[in-house]
């Protein structure tokens, strides 16, 4: 039996707001990969959350074969898999340009 849909809420502490972005970096080991999930979050919160994500990912510390690429934005749509999201450099572009 499926799970039922439930509502992601933006990791933005007191933002009422559904998440409509994910903020992650492709992760691998040699073996396997995954995204690796630094926020969900909202539009107005997305700024703030991807300059944020983008501090953190410098203080990663990776072992020897591990990968770890920049993090992306990602467009969350219900019922699809991380290697199904549509990534949005063009919005990574101007939010990393951006200093507001």
């Amino acid at each position: 039996m499926p799970m039922p849909p439930y509502p992601i809420h933006c990791y933005t502490e007191g933002c009422p707001n559904l998440a409509t972005y994910k903020i992650a970096a492709r992760w691998s080991d040699g073996r396997q990969s995954e995204l690796k999930t630094y926020a969900l979050c909202c539009e107005p919160c997305l700024p703030q959350r991807y300059r944020a994500s983008v501090e953190k990912s410098k203080a990663c510390r990776l072992s020897a074969g591990e990968t770890l690429e920049e993090p992306g934005i990602y467009k969350m749509k219900r019922g699809t898999r991380d290697q199904q999201l549509t990534r949005l450099p063009e919005l990574e572009q101007s939010l990393a340009g951006n200093t507001d």
